[in-house]
């Protein structure tokens, strides 16, 4: 006689799973505990390294941060080769050690332009060039630093068009900075040196129109001129 095969709640094969599922996991444990317990601990010491070196990065640029701030007294005073190499019997160790001691850190990048600026200073474009192309900070003013003395370079070598597009990417880094104005003015005059003179006139009568009280701003009519002479010629 044939059985009718019992019906299983929905609960009961719930139920059922999750016993499955138990002892399969238990069994997934045992088999493979050791390697959970390894990868377990790997994890832990990339955590514990992780930690460990942003706890070093932050030490590391409070420390650049107070050798930057040491320094900075004679690249104001305009004593660049001294700001470059350290003032010898005082605790002053001059920019380029810095680079060298901490430029991976936020300090450190920003210690690039002002020894960058320095080497520039001085007419030492190809090593000041080194340096802008090294930074890489976070810093807004200092990214547009970095675009702005690579550009001076092209232009001083007559790579026109790499210098426009330089100071033009520098004039758009953010809006708040002050030295936008004379950034696109050199994007502008470059773009005319490089033969662009239509994107000369469109940076030209930007700057006319959106930063007549700067100083580039009261420049800018008599290279209006120069250029729609050329345009129009």
């Amino acid at each position: 006689m044939i059985t009718k095969k019992k019906k299983f709640s929905k609960k009961e094969i719930k139920e059922d799973k999750l016993v499955s599922f138990m002892v399969s996991a238990e069994n997934f444990y045992e088999d493979y505990k050791s390697k959970i317990f390894t990868y377990g601990a790997i994890l832990v010491v990339v955590i514990f390294a992780a930690y460990f070196y942003m706890s070093q990065q932050k030490v590391e640029n409070e420390n650049a941060g107070i050798e930057l701030s040491r320094v900075m007294q004679i690249f104001s005073e305009g004593s660049y080769l001294e700001a470059i190499e350290g003032r010898q019997g005082t605790n002053i160790i001059g920019l380029k050690k810095i680079v060298e001691e901490y430029g991976s850190t936020e300090n450190g990048e920003s210690a690039k332009i002002f020894l960058a600026n320095a080497y520039s200073y001085l007419g030492n474009y190809e090593e000041a060039f080194k340096y802008y192309e090294d930074y890489g900070g976070s810093i807004h003013v200092y990214k547009a630093s970095a675009m702005a003395g690579m550009a001076g370079y092209y232009s001083s070598k007559e790579e026109y068009k790499k210098a426009a597009d330089l100071y033009k990417s520098a004039a758009s880094v953010f809006d708040l900075n002050a030295q936008n104005p004379d950034y696109l003015l050199n994007a502008a005059i470059n773009f005319f040196n490089s033969g662009d003179k239509e994107e000369a006139r469109v940076l030209l009568e930007k700057i006319k129109e959106d930063y007549t009280t700067s100083n580039a701003g009261k420049q800018v009519d008599r290279y209006l001129a120069l250029v729609n002479s050329q345009v129009d010629s």
